[in-house]
């Protein structure tokens, strides 16, 4: 795919590796002996893998000018392929760590496979690594086609997607070396950090660019929540991450929040990721890819702009919830419970949005596994949303939190919502991308559909009884005022529990695999068939005459 880059952007692209390579060097060099060392030889290998594709096809012909006729969709398809090799990375690992808490005794006697390094590769490796690189590709195919208008270049979006892919890497391997800040959702160090910002303005330019060259007068709604996820992403992330290293040659760094305004600045970044990168982006899939499937159009616009600026507003003030009972100032804590209540509402608004848009389909729902994918992705983002905000109430949250309870909860939206809709999307995309008429094999998708809704049931109601039981187990006192049920008796009733969310999560990383391997046979099919790209319907608005002839 190389090849497909101008001799200019080659060019450009072997100079940004070379000063990846420099920055690689410089930190195995300055880390010689500390975990930057090992990372610096990461990034050097990385860039220095690149840097070869590149000049394998640095002598390729200049690619015709009429490119700029046709979207530009490497990006995406490689997008797709990185998205589902997370997947299962990211599962396998999860059920991992899953069975230690059933079976502890599984465990290797090696610090790499401790159930503290393990656990944020696996939510890394599944939100950021799977999630993330879904966003990416999607966004990348939404905002053309809604715009009318090809990416502004071919080499800001392959930066974008490797960049983040690279981030991704160094997280993974950071927290197996032991290597993390102690923040959920935000565990990587201050350096890739700081790579992720570069590489999230980047991303952020693109959508400006491309939106500012649109033919579309109109912005698509779907456009107006990944540039929310973006934009606020970003906001977030510097935000949280703010902190002070021990030395330019070492990897430690120390937040500079302490106490409870560090718990306070985690929780509303870590409240907000959910909102802004696990829900405004992947709503951003569902009000494109869904009507498109279903053949129908959105239910109603101006519902899902009224969804949108709602879930903007509110959910920035929610985070707090997650710190009842704590130093927080009571009235703080009262605020977050509030608005986690209220933002029902817009968060109903879109789930009811997206039912109502299959008024009229819902024979394709039972006939295509693809949409069926989709349908239930939104039934599961209205429970999970409403669970959400019952759980932010204080009175419930002293029962729920601490508790298996919320890890039901968290699961419910991360399989039910977020991996659904994106499993529904990449169905959808992975033909049009490669030009089929469907996937490999429907069949192949109904079963992933239906390991992938058990694997979530299981697990999620496992969860919810473990949860509950635990609650109450841990307040539940004598007549003499002491606790009834040590901790260790808890943990004697949660071990069925335990036993069934591995299985559920197997379950589900099975219908991940089968998924896998029905993406790349129908990648695999479509091989020598690329040229149809030519006759595309959907293609941007053609430049002016004389922007071929100068090539821009």
């Amino acid at each position: 795919m190389a090849s497909r880059l101008t001799i200019g952007e080659r060019q450009l692209a072997l100079v940004v590796l070379a000063l990846l390579g420099l920055g690689g060097l410089a930190m195995a060099a300055a880390g010689r002996n500390d975990p930057l060392g090992a990372h610096g030889f990461v990034v050097l290998a990385f860039a220095g893998i690149v840097a070869f594709v590149v000049l394998a096809a640095y002598y390729a012909a200049e690619p015709d000018a009429t490119r700029l006729s046709r979207y530009y969709d490497d990006p995406t398809k490689v997008g797709i392929v990185l998205a589902m090799i997370w997947a299962v990375i990211g599962m396998a690992v999860g059920v991992w760590v899953a069975a230690l808490l059933a079976w502890p005794d599984m465990t290797i006697d090696a610090a790499w496979a401790s159930f503290g390094r393990l656990r944020p590769v696996h939510t890394s490796g599944v939100i950021f690594g799977f999630g993330g690189n879904a966003l990416i590709a999607t966004s990348f195919h939404v905002l053309q086609r809604t715009s009318r208008a090809r990416l502004p270049d071919q080499l800001s979006p392959w930066f974008v997607l490797l960049g983040y892919n690279l981030f991704c890497i160094l997280a993974a391997s950071g927290y197996l070396m032991g290597l993390t800040q102690s923040k959920e959702y935000a565990e990587p160090e201050w350096y890739a950090d700081i790579w992720l910002v570069v590489v999230w303005v980047v991303y952020f330019l693109i959508y400006i660019r491309t939106l500012a060259r649109r033919k579309e007068p109109h912005i698509y709604v779907a456009n107006w929540y990944y540039m929310a996820f973006i934009l606020v992403v970003a906001v977030l992330h510097i935000v949280n991450n703010l902190a002070v290293p021990v030395s330019f040659s070492h990897a430690k760094s120390y937040s500079l929040f302490s106490g409870v305004q560090d718990a306070m600045t985690q929780w509303w970044y870590g409240h907000n990721a959910v909102a802004f990168f696990l829900t405004a982006g992947f709503l951003g899939m569902l009000y494109y890819y869904l009507p498109k499937r279903a053949g129908r159009p959105i239910f109603s616009y101006r519902l899902s702009i009224i969804s949108f600026w709602g879930i903007t507003f509110m959910y920035m003030w929610a985070g707090s919830h997650h710190l009842h009972y704590t130093a927080l100032p009571q009235w703080v804590q009262t605020l977050g419970m509030t608005f986690s209540v209220v933002l029902l509402v817009p968060s109903w608004a879109s789930a009811g949005n997206a039912l109502a848009t299959l008024n009229g389909a819902w024979h394709k729902v039972r006939d295509d596994a693809t949409l069926r994918f989709m349908m239930v992705a939104a039934v599961f983002y209205g429970l999970s949303t409403f669970e959400g905000s019952f759980m932010a109430i204080r009175a419930v949250n002293s029962l729920s939190h601490y508790t298996d309870w919320t890890v039901g909860h968290v699961h419910a939206g991360a399989l039910g919502w977020v991996a659904m809709i994106t499993f529904g999307s990449i169905y959808a995309l992975v033909p049009w991308m490669w030009k089929r008429e469907a996937m490999y094999s429907p069949k192949l998708v109904e079963v992933h559909f239906w390991l992938a809704l058990s694997g979530t049931i299981v697990y999620v109601f496992a969860m919810w009884n473990s949860g509950i039981i635990q609650g109450l187990m841990w307040r539940t006192y004598n007549e003499s005022g002491t606790l009834a049920f040590s901790f260790i008796d808890s943990l004697v009733a949660m071990h069925p529990y335990y036993i069934a969310r591995t299985i559920g999560g197997l379950l589900f990383l099975l219908g991940a695999l089968v998924g896998s391997y029905n993406v790349w046979m129908t990648i695999r099919s479509a091989r020598g068939d690329l040229a149809t790209t030519e006759g595309e319907p959907d293609e941007p608005v053609a430049p002016p005459a004389g922007a071929l002839q100068a090539g821009e």
